[in-house]
């Protein structure tokens, strides 16, 4: 083989190499006194990316004395900065961490819980290095009440976002069985004033068992899509949508390619116009008893891209095999795909998240035929 030809092989497969998802780990359990980090967030917003975690000070459970912490980047989430505390009351747990972007370059607005009783906004203008004083939104929620008896509320988590008219908009969920969240219902929040008042959308019809944890995005006709997580025994994530995000949602219909495990997904519109799905693309049951509960394994995450508003879903690669739970997904402007996932299992628990990982990876990866 001559030089020449060396040198072309060589060129040939860095391209290769490179389209690979480069992985780094953002929170690990036992750092900064905290027992584990879950609950991932992530939104790129310009040259800004936010990763942002509930963590859990004393324990693993959602009910723990739990902080809302924030890492933030400005080269597409390539480094980042070092953790910070964005909420924290004491013993209290501060829960479904949301941002969502906002009209202008640097205006992020940010959702949490408390106690999983009242809710809170704040707002960014500098690209989250500084947050207004949190404003408490419950109030758009207790509008619910008279058709949704509820004791337990939760916004997201992960990301909102932000219509094409405007509106700001974040899927949550209730629940009337307290500690357990469940029975439970979703429906939206929306403001159409950048966050000044906030109001809640109609309640999803009550057909799935436990829906819970939502993804919304926008189509291209304008209307909403609602990516419902639910505890059915079919197994499959649940669609439906809305002409305006928040009212006259339909019946929710299962969708047959998206396995469902019963765990967070994530959902977004990549710049380049389709659709970006991730979640644990796993129905096995080898770390769960599948005789006593309708939970599956949290693993092999997985991301899959639909180009036709999510009605198929046409390619999918997996990040991560191993035991692998939430995620959230990203994309840079440049179109650069971002997922910040729970990434193994502390005694192989997969409820005992050892580290929230982030990968970066280009639209090719996912969409090219696999070499």
């Amino acid at each position: 083989m001559t030089l020449f030809q060396s040198t072309l092989l060589l060129a040939m497969a860095i391209p290769s190499i490179l389209a690979q998802p480069a992985t780094q780990d953002l929170f690990t359990a036992g750092e900064q006194g905290y027992m584990t980090y879950r609950i991932p967030g992530l939104l790129a917003h310009g040259k800004t990316v936010l990763a942002y975690a509930e963590a859990r000070r004393d324990g693993f459970g959602d009910w723990a004395d739990i902080d809302v912490v924030l890492r933030r980047s400005t080269d597409g989430g390539k480094t980042w900065g070092p953790l910070r505390v964005l909420a924290d009351s004491g013993k209290d747990t501060m829960n479904n961490p949301v941002a969502i972007p906002g009209a202008k370059p640097g205006e992020i607005h940010f959702l949490y819980c408390v106690n999983y009783a009242r809710a809170f906004h704040m707002k960014s203008t500098d690209g989250g290095l500084t947050f207004s004083k949190p404003v408490d939104i419950t109030v758009a929620f207790e509008r619910l009440r008279s058709a949704y008896d509820w004791n337990v509320i939760a916004t997201g988590p992960g990301h909102g976002i932000r219509l094409k008219n405007g509106r700001l908009l974040v899927a949550v969920w209730l629940s009337t069985g307290g500690k357990k969240h469940r029975p439970s219902r979703v429906s939206t929040l929306y403001s159409d004033d950048n966050g000044a008042t906030w109001k809640s959308g109609e309640l999803v019809p009550d057909t799935l068992p436990n829906p819970s944890e939502t993804y919304a995005v926008q189509r291209r006709d304008g209307s909403v899509m609602l990516n419902i997580r639910n505890e059915s025994t079919e197994h499959r994530r649940a669609i439906s949508v809305s002409a305006d995000g928040a009212t006259g949602w339909s019946a929710p219909r299962f969708h047959a390619q998206l396995l469902e495990p019963v765990c967070m997904s994530s959902l977004i519109r990549h710049p380049k116009g389709g659709l970006v799905f991730s979640n644990p693309d796993t129905l096995e049951a080898t770390y769960v008893d599948a005789t006593k509960t309708v939970n599956r394994d949290r693993k092999n995450l997985t991301v899959q891209w639909s180009g036709d508003d999510g009605e198929t879903w046409t390619a999918k690669r997996v990040l991560e095999p191993g035991l692998s739970g939430y995620s959230d997904l990203a994309a840079t402007p440049d179109g650069t795909l971002l997922a910040l996932y729970e990434r193994g299992g502390l005694d192989k628990s997969i409820f005992r998240t050892s580290r929230l990982s982030l990968a970066r990876f280009k639209l090719d990866w996912l969409t090219s035929p696999k070499q």
